[in-house]
């Protein structure tokens, strides 16, 4: 497996691993957590990509979306006359035969919506395979191989590797399907929205009649590529009463939302949801519908929804210091954000909420969102944003323009930073930082280890 690392290649590997293949694998530097449950599978990695690195006895190279053209191992695979697969053909040889597949697709919402899917099956008895691209907290992983009939995997629009450039849900076969927003994103590989919107519209030309496919009503551009489904569509919304499946009498409170299920118009349920958030709503109903779907009882998912513990890095409590908390999050598209930060102020009503952005994205770091970013900040306090990831790859005038956001921000009379460097943060917020502020640390990568940093940097000393 080349690269071996990436967040989805490694659990992956694991998956193989325990249906009794044997692994190995190459790539650059590993770090934490990925390189420690590489070593705990025993999973054999070489430093580097050579083409002496593929095993004499190889019978198959699984290549990921990192590796590029000239990848020495990939070269020498082709060489040989082995056969390539990208990571999702992989998935689908390897882990789909016999099981049905229930995808989850959307530019947000992916990882959290398919990960509660996965832990209502489970939590249920029905032993689902799942692979999701973030550590489910209940289960302690982010996949599992199951011997169940149904097998949920988060589906991803980004393309499969160099030499298999469609989206990734495509080679998922989907029965089930959740598509529960569309929204431009992936600008390195997007020309504009209405691409996105064509991937989209294929994943759902795929569902077969037998099948069902559950959809976020309130968005436009998914009611649009809903025109193409051949199978049962299921609308569901927490605001439009006509969907078939909605919530009333919703409260959102610090721990949580409790609302009322209706479907077809009837009351079926009252639950309560351990998640905040208007998006994180619509998540749970697109969860329940797809459950719903699968057989499960109103009465077994209002059981387990109080149960689920979330997933890693979605409004995850990193720590808490001098009554400063910690809070770390992947959000890093502005819908996101918006949703993360307004999600956070629910969390913690009483609390001063300070965005710590990453513009580290191909997407986040391209002047593109400029005053969408403007708009979703200003949910928050105060506001420090670090520097745009390899930006010596975009032209200065293509560039997300941090001072203007700054300025912005700060003629609201609120703090705002745009450090030079990361290193740079941690004084900051030894300075302005004080009892019973949040910090939302906001990134789509690691963000330099920074909450792990501030939580050292912050405690009394």
């Amino acid at each position: 497996m080349v690269p071996i690392g990436g967040i989805a290649m490694v659990p992956l590997a694991a998956l193989l691993r325990e249906a009794g293949h044997r692994v190995t694998g190459s790539d650059g530097p590993l770090y934490p957590p990925m390189s420690t449950l590489l070593e705990r599978l025993g999973i054999p990695v070489a430093r580097g990509f050579a083409a002496d690195h593929v095993p004499s006895d190889c019978d198959v190279v699984i290549v990921g979306n990192a590796a590029l053209r000239d990848n020495l191992e990939a070269a020498e695979a082709t060489r040989r006359g082995l056969p390539v697969l990208s990571m999702p053909q992989a998935i689908r040889e390897y882990l789909l035969p016999g099981k049905t597949p229930v995808v989850v697709t959307g530019t947000h919402g992916k990882t959290t919506t398919s990960a509660l899917i996965a832990w209502l099956l489970l939590d249920s008895g029905r032993d689902p395979g799942f692979l999701v691209g973030g550590e489910m907290i209940n289960a302690g992983r982010g996949y599992r191989r199951g011997e169940g009939p149904d097998f949920v995997l988060e589906g991803d629009e980004y393309n499969a590797s160099f030499f298999d450039r469609g989206p990734k849900f495509l080679h998922y076969a989907p029965r089930h399907l959740f598509v529960g927003n569309i929204e431009f994103d992936h600008a390195d590989l997007f020309a504009d929205l209405a691409a996105v919107t064509e991937a989209f519209r294929a994943v759902v030309r795929l569902v077969p009649p037998d099948g069902r496919i559950v959809a976020n009503a309130e968005d436009d551009r998914v009611r649009d590529v809903l025109r193409e489904a051949r199978a049962p569509v299921v609308r569901v919304s927490p605001e439009d009463p006509d969907a078939e499946i909605a919530a009333r009498d919703v409260t959102f409170s610090p721990d949580g939302t409790r609302f009322t299920l209706v479907e077809e118009g009837r009351e079926t349920g009252r639950l309560h949801s351990p998640m905040v958030g208007m998006h994180n709503l619509r998540n749970a109903l697109g969860a329940i519908a797809l459950a719903r779907g699968l057989g499960l009882r109103v009465e077994e998912i209002a059981r387990s929804l109080p149960r689920f513990a979330g997933v890693r890095r979605r409004l995850e409590v990193k720590g808490e210091t001098r009554g400063i908390v910690l809070v770390d999050d992947f959000a890093h598209h502005p819908t996101a954000v918006a949703g993360t930060l307004a999600a956070a102020r629910t969390r913690w009503p009483g609390g001063r909420i300070w965005a710590l952005f990453e513009p580290r994205s191909n997407t986040a770091g391209r002047r593109l969102f400029q005053e969408a970013y403007t708009e979703a900040f200003s949910e928050a306090d105060a506001l420090v944003i670090g520097p745009v990831f390899h930006a010596g790859r975009l032209p200065p005038e293509a560039r997300l323009d941090r001072e203007a956001l700054i300025d912005r921000f700060a003629a609201a009379g609120k703090p705002a930073f745009a450090p030079e460097s990361l290193s740079d943060i941690p004084e900051i917020l030894r300075r302005e930082a004080r009892t019973g502020d949040v910090l939302i640390l906001m990134s789509s990568g690691a963000f330099g280890g920074l909450p792990e940093t501030l939580l050292k940097e912050l405690s009394p000393r």
